[in-house]
């Protein structure tokens, strides 16, 4: 495998494996979370139950979500020595979703340095799957 593919394969296990961790973060603590966004002040409107167990499973739904999207980076970065097309085509559809969690992460904890840390990251991974190497690596056009 030469060093591109396996610098964009690597790369693509070290993003699967932060949104794991994050998506992980997100089910166990969802009513934490969902008490700090949603905030307490609306608690009577609820009977009893407070906002943060009411909006606890809009958080675990997001956290299964970025868990799946985790999933289908590290899958696709374990594909790779099958040499198929279809895996690069996948490791650039998942270049262009990491892009598009960077603005969810930027919504939801605008830290700069993280933010730009991850922008990076998601634009070599859109970059990488494009370099001569990696497309004769995988023998094909692709997209």
């Amino acid at each position: 495998m030469p060093a591109p593919v396996s610098s964009l394969r690597a790369l693509m296990m070290v993003i699967g494996g932060l949104q794991a961790i994050l998506g992980l973060a997100l089910v166990t603590n969802s009513v934490a979370i969902a008490k700090s966004l949603w905030g307490e002040e609306d608690a009577s409107f609820y009977a009893g139950r407070s906002t943060g167990e009411e909006h606890s499973g809009t958080v675990v739904f997001v956290g299964i979500l970025i868990l799946a999207v985790a999933a289908w980076g590290i899958l696709t970065a374990l594909k790779f020595p099958t040499r198929h097309p279809n895996v690069r085509n996948s490791a650039i559809a998942y270049g262009w979703v990491a892009l598009a969690f960077t603005a969810f992460l930027w919504a939801f904890a605008p830290i700069l340095i993280l933010v730009l840390v991850w922008l990076i990251l998601a634009i070599l991974l859109i970059v990488r799957p494009n370099q001569p190497e990696c497309r004769a690596w995988f023998g094909g056009r692709g997209l």
